[in-house]
């Protein structure tokens, strides 16, 4: 069970480390939302490919989900804190360098190690944020703080970043970064005590555990890519292929094995754990693949500028606010597994919207934006709580760690699969700005199969959250 962490000193206290925590995720939610509007015309500037675009967004989820168990293990043992605050002054300095990007490469290589330091600081936020407070009511409401602050960045992004197009380079919008990460530095360092050795895990990290499953991740999400590129006549993609089947099974017979592994599988097995990362996954692929493919359907296929793509995301801002007072009754009302059963699967009807009728005009995917938004208020709450709720004290950076990490990578997953589709089923450069009616309707086929690709991904996912959940139930 979880024991009762030592509460802030003061009041005061409390409110600091509640607005670092929150500027944490705020970061994490914005980066990549923040930058998908701007896809376009950063495809314009740098030349960039469909693939090229595909992992200006992919980099920053790979290297996050890759990376995240490892750094969730890192703060159990080294201190949530001195890991945080090392992950901010990285993130800051890795978005000062995107003022001397001049191509995609180096771009991708910017957002690699920007995931890189989420990596570092997400985990800790919510194990830190669980650990003030000692019941159910009083910890749903603080994560539902710090999600809020996350929502509110996956949902302004979009709108803030297509107006910010209007009068500055894109470069500002990952500019941004730096001022969030000195606020969550300085709410941390003020508002959170130091690491207490007493209450850190004290096992060695599995190094190869950590090599193994990093490896298994990073091939599995960039494997597909290879196909499209090289071709199935290559030996790259196939040799890619096997390696990925090999780092996973490596990564599976180490953590069976090892005295202290990098993650406790029998974690996974617990039904309650099992439900609300399946939950969580579904809602992060949904909510990949819907921005990703309304952001480029807007913009190439309808050829709207960024200004007036960004008023078309404002509806799910609206949502994502005015919906968060009623997440508490929702959740009383109906319980946590139920409660996120249904969000989730509320996400995945959006997609399923989008994907089969959003290409015949916005009212369609007003409509996916709304439910998606409704789905994503509660899911993130209830579902990490559920995640978090039975592990020990020693454990809640790494129980974080999965919860991200299984929402990063279905976000990694999304835009890999809609990037690769994509390259696949449409010809010619995304970028080309005199675009026929034929390659329109090819392009917009493209989206619909990716949509609805996507959406069976997730329901699946839902399913398995709602037989692990009832089997939870029934024990």
């Amino acid at each position: 069970m979880i024991t009762t962490p030592r509460p802030p000193r003061t009041l005061r206290e409390a409110w600091i480390a509640l607005a670092g925590l929150s500027a944490v995720f705020l970061f994490e939610m914005l980066d990549n939302s923040i930058l998908n509007v701007a896809l376009p015309t950063i495809g314009r500037e740098l030349d960039a490919t469909t693939t090229g675009l595909q992992w200006v967004t992919g980099a920053y989820s790979v290297a996050f989900g890759g990376m995240m168990l490892l750094f969730g293990a890192v703060a159990d043992r080294f201190g949530r804190r001195r890991v945080m605050l090392i992950g901010l002054v990285i993130l800051g300095l890795a978005s000062l360098a995107t003022l001397f990007v001049t191509t995609t490469e180096q771009l991708i290589a910017v957002r690699a190690v920007m995931g890189i330091a989420a990596a570092m600081t997400t985990p800790g936020s919510m194990a830190l944020a669980f650990r003030l407070f000692g019941n159910d009511d009083l910890r749903v409401r603080a994560i539902t703080v710090i999600s809020t602050a996350g929502l509110v960045g996956l949902a302004v992004g979009p709108t803030a970043g297509g107006l910010a197009l209007a009068v500055v380079p894109w470069q500002v919008l990952l500019l941004i970064n730096v001022p969030i990460a000195a606020l969550a530095f300085v709410g941390i360092r003020a508002g959170i005590a130091a690491d207490d050795p007493a209450d850190r895990h004290h096992d060695p990290i599995d190094i190869w555990g950590a090599v193994l499953g990093t490896s298994a991740i990073v091939l599995a999400l960039v494997t597909p890519t290879l196909f499209v590129n090289a071709g199935t006549g290559s030996w790259m993609p196939w040799a890619g292929t096997a390696a990925t089947v090999a780092a996973g099974v490596g990564f599976v017979l180490r953590e069976r094995t090892a005295r202290t592994p990098l993650l406790d599988l029998r974690l996974l097995a617990l039904p309650l754990v099992s439900s609300g990362l399946a939950y969580k996954a579904a809602a992060g692929l949904a909510v990949a693949g819907l921005s990703y493919l309304v952001t480029l359907q807007l913009q190439f296929a309808w050829g709207w500028p960024p200004a007036a793509a960004a008023v078309a995301m404002l509806p799910q801002v609206v949502v994502l606010l005015a919906s968060g007072r009623f997440v508490g009754p929702f959740v009383q009302k109906f319980g946590l597994d139920r409660a996120a059963f249904v969000s989730s699967a509320a996400v995945v009807l959006g997609l399923a919207v989008f994907g089969l009728f959003g290409r015949f005009g916005y009212g369609y995917i007003l409509f996916a934006l709304v439910l998606v938004a409704i789905g994503m208020r509660v899911v993130g709450v209830v579902a990490g709580t559920n995640v978090l709720k039975g592990l020990p004290e020693s454990r809640t950076s790494m129980g974080a760690a999965l919860v991200d990490t299984s929402s990063e990578l279905a976000t990694a997953i999304g835009i890999a699969v809609t990037g690769t589709l994509l390259a696949a089923l449409f010809g010619g450069s995304i970028t080309a700005t005199d675009w026929s009616r034929t390659r329109v309707t090819q392009f917009e086929t493209a989206v619909t199969i990716a949509g609805v690709t996507l959406t069976i991904l997730a329901a699946a996912l839902v399913a398995v959250g709602l037989v692990r959940s009832r089997r939870g139930t029934s024990q």
